[in-house]
């Protein structure tokens, strides 16, 4: 059997990791919120796909992962939009502070 490999070859979509602290009591219209954003995402220039996980330690702290071809379709076309006014309508009173928000790329794929 050959051992296996893992690739270094990164891709070039970019991953937005937002990390949202939503207040108590709130969690669940939130998470409503978030689901009926999904068709926003969806057709926002660039976005590839997006997904909400939440704490198990911090019930309160969610995660949003959203894959934009660039980070500029993010930061520039998508929040200068009426879908990200949109967004933010639906989900931004529930927010506790203002989301910390990062890009990355794929540096290794393991399996």
């Amino acid at each position: 059997m050959m051992p296996q490999t893992f690739s270094t070859i990164g891709t070039p979509m970019v991953l937005e990791i937002a990390q949202i602290e939503v207040k108590p009591g709130l969690e669940s219209e939130f998470e409503a919120g978030v689901a009926k954003a999904g068709p926003i995402f969806a057709r926002s220039a660039g976005c590839r796909s997006m997904e909400l996980q939440r704490s198990i330690e911090f019930p309160n702290r969610y995660r949003l992962f959203v894959e934009w071809d660039t980070v500029e379709a993010h930061t520039v076309d998508f929040r200068n939009s009426e879908n990200f006014k949109e967004w933010r309508e639906l989900v931004a009173h529930c927010f506790a502070s203002p989301p910390v928000v990062e890009h990355t790329r794929r540096a290794v794929k393991g399996f």
